[in-house]
Formats: structure tokens, C-alpha cells, sequence
């Protein structure tokens, strides 16, 4: 695509929200090793977030990824995480063709109330390849070394 310099797709971003913190209002990764942007929660005002609560909180960013060879795989981050915070939908999955604004769908799976505030960083986007294949009906079995063993089949 023309979009892609070198071997890096361009995602474009559109900032929705402008209390998004200066200097770096976009997801970024934390540190150069790092395999997921960062996510931030962007509620109106801070949220107390009971053992059990769920809430949608925007992220104040849309995404247009435009290249349907990738996903972008919405994940929790690990310090919240640790706290018990999840998304309830587990893994969001943004698709190539979506525009529209990213929500995160929080869960207070632990014990605590959890504060989060706007600009907080509560999930992270990996983006990902995408294999999109042919798939062929066959009228016969699908041979395999294997073949068609369940379950602890082979012995682990």
C-alpha cells in the first residue's frame, strides 16, 4: 500500500478528546521493547470503580488501520491488571475497516475499588498480522500424521 513506508503500516489516529496529555496525545509505547501501545482511560470525571462493576470508558481516540492484512488487539495492561482491572469483553479486536471511536469496556474483577482517572493508562493496542485465507470444502477426512484424536490425545 502506499500508506506503508518501509515494512510498517501507518495507522491513523484521530484525537477526540483534547485532555489527552501533552506531549504524546497518541498511544505509544512505553519502552522500546515494548509490544503494546498504550491505552488511555478518558472518562469525564474519575471513576470509583466497584469489585464487579463494569463501565465503557472512551479512550478519546478513533483508529483507522486500512490494511486488512491488520488487527489491532485491545489488552489489558499488567499494573492495573494486577489490581484486578480487565475488559470485559476480554480482547477487544479493532478491525481494518473501523473507524469509529475506541471504547475500553473496564471490569473490576478484584476486591478493591479502583480509581481511574481521565489520562490513566488502563489497556494497551497490539497491532497484529492478519492471515486471511481461501477456504476449501472437502467432501473426504483431512488426513493428518495426527488424525482426528481430541483432547489429550497425545499423551500430554
Amino acid at each position: 500500500m502506499k500508506d506503508e513506508p518501509g515494512p510498517f503500516p501507518v495507522i491513523r489516529v484521530r484525537v477526540l478528546d483534547s485532555r489527552l496529555p501533552d506531549p504524546f496525545p497518541l498511544p505509544s509505547f512505553a519502552t522500546p521493547g515494548s509490544a503494546g501501545m498504550d491505552l488511555r482511560a478518558m472518562p469525564d470525571s474519575t471513576l470509583h470503580l466497584a469489585p464487579g462493576e463494569r463501565v465503557k470508558v472512551p479512550s478519546g481516540i478513533a483508529i483507522h488501520i486500512g490494511n486488512p492484512c491488520v488487527a489491532g488487539l485491545v489488552v489489558p495492561r499488567s499494573g492495573f491488571g494486577s489490581r484486578g482491572l480487565v475488559l470485559s469483553n476480554l480482547t477487544g479486536v479493532i478491525d481494518a475497516d473501523y473507524t469509529g471511536p475506541l471504547v475500553l469496556a473496564l471490569w473490576n474483577a478484584g476486591e478493591e475499588v479502583l480509581e481511574i482517572r481521565p489520562g490513566d493508562r488502563v489497556a494497551q493496542i497490539l497491532f497484529v498480522s492478519v492471515v486471511r485465507p481461501v477456504l476449501e470444502v472437502v467432501d473426504d477426512h483431512l488426513p493428518t500424521e495426527r488424525g482426528e484424536g481430541g483432547f489429550g490425545h497425545t499423551g500430554h
